[in-house]
């Protein structure tokens, strides 16, 4: 097929996050001592396993025009249920539940809340954003209740085995976080669940219209948003080898941050998971830089809200751009 300049444009302007990556991870391997080596980039994509995770829920409700900001303590709750039915450590439960059990549970624990959202969200027409805090806020909460706050460590071999395991180079989370990113780009762009996302992000009142059942697809997208925060969180304890009563904490910032990075709109209907991706890799990236510089870990939090100003500016200049170039 040929491509005129408008398609190059295009294309250009839909994977604007990739160039940014290229430039920042080249930036910092010739720029930092001690970056351009195989063990920092293995650790970059190591590091962004949970927070990727995060952001495909996340990115999923944004492209629905809603928001999930309950994704944080879901993960954490999920970290401590499976450390509490794993653990071997005084605070735990005694149960020493199997492992992939334990998955199976608190996977169904997070459509739950998902679930949960999505009827105050769908049916009593509640704004997102106040549910979606008042269960950030409660399940940070039922978590704590759980180990009474204390922490719980030494789960069983096959919880943490997931985290050690290695395919050659690559570590399995990785390879897991790339499988589910895999899954949810299928999902979205040859489904009819993923092209109802985005219609119903663009317009309601054209879905509703159409005939699309708007509250089903709502309420899908909360419900997977409550699934892989959970697989998130038990992941995590996996990584971990326990919970602690604040593990987690600040990962909504950052799914947030790699979805808006990532070309997701908050006007909702746009946005693709390759970007998503790009974006939690960038996080990551940068972390990693600020703690081989030795600069303190607070500077992230600035870096954080730099990108995202960054990345409003750019769609609100894509959006511009774009109708000029159909």
């Amino acid at each position: 097929p040929r491509f005129d300049k408008k398609d190059i444009m295009r294309w250009a302007l839909d994977n604007i996050v990739w160039f940014i990556l290229f430039l920042v991870i080249l930036v910092f391997s010739v720029g930092i001592k001690g970056f351009a080596q195989w063990g920092i980039y293995r650790n970059i994509f190591y590091h962004a396993v949970f927070v990727g995770i995060l952001a495909i829920g996340e990115a999923l409700c944004i492209m629905s025009k809603e928001m999930d900001l309950s994704v944080e303590s879901v993960l954490g709750l999920a970290a401590v249920v499976t450390a509490y039915l794993t653990g071997a450590s005084a605070d735990a439960s005694g149960l020493l539940l199997n492992g992939f059990l334990t998955l199976g549970i608190v996977l169904f624990m997070g459509a739950a809340i998902g679930l949960f959202n999505g009827f105050f969200i769908v049916k009593l027409k509640i704004s997102s954003f106040i549910i979606t805090l008042a269960s950030y806020l409660i399940f940070r909460a039922v978590g704590l209740v759980v180990t009474k706050g204390h922490g719980v460590i030494r789960l069983r071999p096959e919880v943490v085995a997931v985290a050690r395991i290695n395919f050659g180079p690559i570590p399995l989370l990785v390879v897991i976080m790339i499988a589910v990113y895999a899954l949810f780009h299928v999902v979205l762009t040859r489904t009819q669940f993923g092209r109802h996302v985005y219609l119903v992000g663009d317009s309601r009142e054209a879905s509703y219209n159409a005939g699309i059942r708007v509250d089903k697809v709502l309420f899908g997208a909360f419900i997977l948003s409550g699934v892989l925060s959970a697989l998130a969180g038990w992941l995590l304890a996996a990584r971990t080898n326990g919970s602690s009563p604040g593990i987690g904490m600040g990962m909504l910032f950052e799914a947030f941050a790699a979805v808006v990075i990532g070309g997701v709109s908050l006007r909702g209907g746009v946005g693709k998971l390759t970007g998503v991706f790009a974006g939690a890799i960038l996080l990551s990236a940068t972390s990693t830089a600020v703690s081989i510089v030795g600069m303190p870990p607070f500077y992230m939090n600035i870096i954080r809200g730099g990108f995202i100003i960054i990345a409003v500016l750019i769609d609100a200049l894509i959006s511009r751009i774009r109708p000029l170039l159909v």
